[in-house]
């Protein structure tokens, strides 16, 4: 579960990332989710369209991903955030630590 500062560092390193995959017609599919966890894999962060013709609600899409470990970061407009840390980036993102008193 990611905190509310992890979650705004987060958003500020989407701004730059295009939009990868879409979400259409075809709605959430397993080969889909296969290949945004190998993406994933690669590069931690990734920004998904969700086209207009699509028949999924904003909470499916969420629940969706979350029930494979990904962490949802922001929906912005036609757009979802998601992020999952992986021991495969040359560069990992490196989150804010929450302190502890």
């Amino acid at each position: 579960m990611l905190t509310p500062k992890q979650k705004a560092f987060l958003k500020s390193l989407a701004n730059k990332v295009p939009a990868t995959f879409q979400i259409g017609k075809e709605g959430l599919s397993e080969n889909l989710l296969t290949d945004v966890l190998n993406y994933l894999n690669r590069h931690e962060i990734i920004k998904i369209s969700v086209l207009q013709n699509a028949t999924v609600e904003d909470s499916e899409i969420i629940e969706f991903f979350e029930s494979a470990h990904i962490e949802f970061v922001q929906k912005i407009g036609r757009q979802v955030v998601l992020y999952k840390h992986s021991n495969n980036v040359k560069d990992p993102i490196v989150l804010p630590v929450k302190k502890t008193k």
